[in-house]
């Protein structure tokens, strides 16, 4: 059974920093493209980072244009782990943030794919932590 499971969420005040893992059990992690999505309240899911597996010759990282140079994201496939470091959070970061897990081609996950593609082209989700930015 395969599972995901995220930790490292809570509350920070703007300008912190989180850092959100997720591990993985019962798939050969290496081999699979790990993303990090958020979903505000009343908001639709959306993309923040993606990180590919092995079938990529080199790593391979895309970020949203809202969390560049503020997030990375990182993993360790001996440990079955994917990591998200936030930085300089903002209270518009605030959301419940979900690892997923994939094996289709790395091309076909763009960063801003839609919520619907999204749920079916990554094949396992956590089951989200919750980041709140506020004073």
């Amino acid at each position: 059974q395969v599972q995901l499971v995220e930790s490292g969420g809570g509350l920070v005040q703007p300008g912190g920093s989180l850092t959100l893992s997720c591990v993985a059990s019962g798939l050969s992690f290496n081999w699979y493209h790990i993303g990090w999505f958020r979903q505000a309240p009343g908001k639709e899911r959306e993309g923040v980072s993606v990180i590919s597996g092995d079938d990529e010759s080199i790593e391979k990282t895309t970020y949203a244009d809202s969390v560049k140079g503020r997030f990375t994201i990182s993993r360790d496939n001996a440990k079955k782990m994917a990591y998200l470091q936030m930085n300089d959070l903002k209270p518009e970061d605030t959301a419940i943030y979900y690892c997923a897990a994939t094996n289709s081609p790395f091309w076909s996950l763009p960063i801003d794919l839609d919520p619907a593609t999204a749920r079916f082209r990554y094949d396992f989700w956590g089951q989200g932590t919750q980041v709140t930015v506020s004073s």
